[in-house]
């Protein structure tokens, strides 16, 4: 790619100078000499989202995520920041999968980064249920666990990479259904490659998730130990909202009253047994109470599988029981040992 040469010169100057760094572009603004601006579709703290026109390839559509600096780092830790950056879109351009949108290209220009993608037609999942509530209706559980086949294929995907790849951000609104029927896992602005040395995740664009969606360990932000149970219990979480069309509590307020989250199929009587006991494992508060693999997951999603529990230490009963023999010749020896300090 011809976009490492396009890296910025990050400004010197105390934190006001980045203040408006976040300020969406105008219409019609062409970014790397290729990109036209037509539509601003998604607005955040952390970004934006464009819709652009690819002027080397009439007719092609993408978007584009801006990643602004963080006005509050030191130019050396918003130096790191690029560099991290750079490595990530690196890898993400590397990725090819069907349910994945193919990044193309990367680039950064007047002190912002961007990530340009296949820009995907189509409503999201969040759209979806809004419709379907509007209409008074649920979402049949065969529909939602043929959209959970292409995700669970997507996140089966990104987990395999070296270093593993967490998304970290799943929630209906990051799904998308195209109109040829197939499912998009979107926004990558969150995307967090996992440190192969410590299973720990080192960053590159800053993010939080989003709340009824995230686990209590990602509360800790950049610091907070996530790997890839943090896309099971998101992904569970996700499910647990299309199939109740209701969202599911925080895991702060789960934290405080852990009854707070009521059983799926109170919810939705019409969800299989197996399928609400799946995804209520997946949203276990802590990481090691979850399937540990998003293959797991899927196991017991669909049936194939029952829900396993981590095994118990034996008591001392057990211990007993299991070595009968051994524990009576201990006694045995024991009572001889006494009699003859006695004698």
């Amino acid at each position: 790619m011809d976009s490492m040469s396009d890296r910025p010169v990050l400004p010197t100057g105390d934190a006001p100078a980045l203040a408006n760094a976040n300020a969406p572009h105008p219409q019609g603004t062409v970014l790397h000499g290729r990109y036209r601006l037509t539509d601003i579709v998604g607005r955040g703290g952390m970004g934006n989202v464009y819709r652009a026109e690819d002027l080397r390839l009439p007719g092609r559509l993408c978007a584009i995520k801006e990643v602004p600096p963080d006005p509050h780092l030191t130019v050396e830790l918003r130096q790191q920041a690029h560099q991290q950056f750079l490595q990530e879109a690196s890898i993400l351009a590397q990725l090819d999968h069907p349910n994945l949108p193919k990044v193309s290209d990367f680039f950064s220009t007047d002190n912002r980064d961007y990530l340009v993608m296949d820009f995907v037609p189509g409503n999201d999942l969040k759209e979806l249920l809004q419709a379907s509530h509007e209409r008074g209706e649920m979402l049949a559980e065969a529909t939602v666990l043929g959209w959970a086949t292409q995700i669970v294929d997507a996140l089966s995907y990104l987990h395999r990479q070296s270093p593993p790849v967490v998304h970290r951000d799943i929630k209906p609104g990051n799904i998308k259904l195209t109109p040829d029927g197939r499912i998009k896992l979107v926004d990558f602005g969150l995307v967090k490659l996992l440190a192969p040395d410590d299973a720990r995740t080192i960053t590159v664009v800053q993010g939080r998730g989003t709340a009824l969606y995230t686990p209590l360990e990602q509360y800790g932000g950049d610091s907070g130990h996530t790997d890839v149970r943090t896309d099971i219990y998101a992904l569970g979480a996700t499910f647990y909202h299309l199939l109740s069309d209701f969202p599911p509590p925080d895991a702060k307020s789960r934290f405080l009253n852990p009854r707070a989250l009521r059983p799926l199929r109170n919810q939705n009587p019409d969800v299989s047994s197996h399928v609400a006991e799946a995804i209520e494992w997946a949203m276990e508060m802590h990481p090691d109470d979850r399937p540990q693999t998003i293959e797991q997951f899927a196991g017991a999603l669909f049936g194939r599988q029952g829900r396993t529990r981590p095994a118990q230490p034996p008591t001392l009963a057990d211990a007993l029981r299991e070595n009968r023999a051994v524990a009576l010749l201990a006694l045995a020896l024991f009572i001889v040992a006494v009699l003859m300090t006695l004698l």
